[in-house]
């Protein structure tokens, strides 16, 4: 069985958008990039609300989004994966792969991950599998910069023990944390 694993690019300050919105200081280069491949090559499975749902379908509308060699992997990466959708307010998808449910649960997760890890993107639906105890494994690229505020990375009211097992430096200054969850005994 595998893990349900949340992935994010943040602020230093632990922001994924600052207050209006705004992420392009978290625009990953070539570098940073191909660690996302990489990890994306771990889980063939993706978990998404509906607002990252709606900004990541350029992945597969848009040519000119794969201009370099690990947005193109990316862009075929996505194209591929299966793709779940969690929101109460979309009425249908898009893009291929793709389905749409109403509710995350246990039951949901473990389906996603009967074969192989499953990753969870966007922050919200993250922190809903974050208060039912569902996701194994957080992943983060912080990027130097603080925004003050924003949309947080993680749960604001919900306490996470964490367990360091990799880092890596970039050259352009951002940094990945991928961390365990850790659980109670």
């Amino acid at each position: 069985m595998g893990r349900l694993r949340y992935s994010a690019l943040c602020s230093l300050d632990g922001y994924v958008a600052d207050r209006d919105g705004g992420f392009e200081w978290a625009f990953p280069d070539e570098e940073v990039m191909a660690l996302v491949n990489d990890l994306g090559d771990e889980t063939p499975v993706q978990v998404y609300g509906r607002r990252t749902y709606e900004l990541m379908t350029v992945w597969e509308t848009d040519p000119s989004v794969g201009d370099t060699p690990q947005a193109a992997r990316f862009a075929e990466q996505w194209v591929r994966a299966r793709k779940v959708v969690v929101s109460r307010t979309l009425d249908a998808v898009t893009t291929s792969r793709t389905e749409l449910v109403r509710e995350l649960d246990g039951a949901l997760v473990s389906d996603l991950t009967a074969d192989a890890d499953a990753v969870i993107g966007g922050p919200t639906v993250a922190s809903a599998a974050f208060r039912q105890g569902l996701v194994d494994r957080v992943d983060l690229v912080v990027f130097p910069v603080t925004v003050g505020g924003g949309l947080a990375a993680m749960p604001t009211d919900l306490r996470v023990d964490l367990r360091l097992v990799t880092e890596r430096r970039f050259a352009g200054g951002a940094v990945h944390l991928g961390y365990d969850v850790r659980r109670e005994p």
